[in-house]
């Protein structure tokens, strides 16, 4: 048998495996059949929750944990990665101001702040840091930002010259920005925001109406908390000389995205996909493979919209290479992801279970499926080019 290279980019199976613990049942299942195949372990993620783990074990990376503010100024264990390249640090917003810090009697939009992140932001930039890739999922805040800014040296000060204090709805009291006292080392740090949304800032599809109920706000507090995100887009525009209102991706996280572009200088909002595509250095491990094995947790017609495995199909079909998926469950319209280059999907479930034993089970199913897989390709009944 040809020797061949296999490229193995999952996502992590939430709640089950990390993406690397997916890519170790995959090798053990492919290998059964295909002992002479090499293979290539890229974790993979998509921005959201797992890319701290994922590009930190795709780079040969490190994490590190930093005490912070919570979102409601409860200290938390924040954790967060330096790349393999020494110069590259890899946040997740939600570690330190995500909705999962707040129990659910205790979430409040109105006083939720991201001064934590802009904290985690700070120990990246003491560990010498050039560049950030910063996740913005799974917030608790509507803030737009203020507390990050605050944490990194801004003064947001009302009508009597007093500091704001945390949360959006003191964003109606905003008179004035100072940015004098912003870290000046953030002037030789570009940030990479992975942002999957295209929500204004303010109005109907902004941050507070579209995501502030599942933050705890009801009809009223959307309605206080947009007309204060929109009075701080008009003092940002003012003060900074940015218009963040209307830019899409503005409203995601609560408005952090509005506040990223408006205090950082060298910052872009790009598809979470498309940053871990980059620097896990996709494209160059599946040049030349034979087959790419892709998967996560749940696959349905959204996942052709921003998902994992929907990035990495769209990597190998620019390299040329085959790609195959593995899932927990096949959801609806599942079935128009043949259409988006991938020749085959393969849920792992072999009966039916209660969800604790399935998640405890996930690296032995992976195994077995990808062991099926593999004499498949044994056989030559599927031979992707050698």
């Amino acid at each position: 048998m040809m020797t061949r290279t296999i490229v193995l980019a999952p996502d992590s199976f939430k709640e089950s495996l990390t993406a690397k613990e997916v890519c170790e049942a995959l090798e053990a299942g492919l290998r059964q059949s295909l002992p002479d195949a090499t293979f290539v372990h890229v974790p993979m993620a998509d921005g959201g929750e797992g890319t701290v783990q994922s590009l930190v074990d795709a780079t040969g990376g490190e994490l590190r944990t930093t005490t912070v503010d919570g979102p409601l100024g409860d200290p938390v264990q924040a954790t967060w990665g330096v790349l393999g390249d020494g110069s590259t640090a890899v946040i997740e917003m939600a570690e330190a101001s995500g909705i999962g810090r707040v129990p659910r009697d205790r979430r409040d939009p109105r006083r939720a702040s991201t001064r934590g992140t802009g904290q985690l932001v700070t120990a990246a930039l003491d560990a010498g840091i050039t560049h950030i890739v910063l996740g913005i999922g799974g917030s608790a805040t509507n803030d737009g930002g203020a507390g990050l800014a605050q944490a990194l040296g801004a003064r947001l000060v009302d009508g009597e010259g007093q500091c704001l204090g945390p949360g959006g709805a003191p964003l109606a009291q905003l008179a004035g920005i100072d940015v004098s006292g912003l870290d000046p080392r953030l002037a030789e740090v570009t940030v990479e925001v992975a942002c999957d949304v295209t929500n204004p800032l303010c109005g109907p599809q902004g941050a507070s109406a579209v995501y502030g109920p599942q933050k705890g706000a009801d009809d009223a507090c959307v309605a206080e908390l947009d007309a204060a995100l929109a009075h701080f887009a008009q003092v940002v525009a003012r003060d900074l000389g940015r218009d963040v209102g209307q830019t899409p991706g503005a409203g995601a996280a609560g408005g952090l995205g509005a506040g990223l572009l408006a205090f950082l200088p060298h910052c872009t909002l790009r598809p979470g996909i498309d940053i871990v595509v980059d620097h896990s250095r996709l494209p160059e491990k599946v040049s030349g493979a034979a087959l790419v094995v892709t998967g996560e947790g749940r696959m349905d017609s959204q996942t052709r919209f921003g998902k994992t495995p929907k990035g990495v199909a769209d990597v190998a079909a620019a390299a040329g290479v085959p790609v195959v998926a593995v899932t927990g469950a096949l959801g609806d319209g599942a079935e128009i992801l043949y259409d988006e280059g991938f020749a085959a999907i393969f849920p792992v479930l072999c009966r039916l279970a209660p969800l604790d034993e399935v998640l405890a089970d996930g690296a032995t199913n992976i195994s077995r499926t990808a062991r099926n897989i593999g004499a498949v390709l044994s056989l030559g009944a599927v031979r992707p080019s050698a």
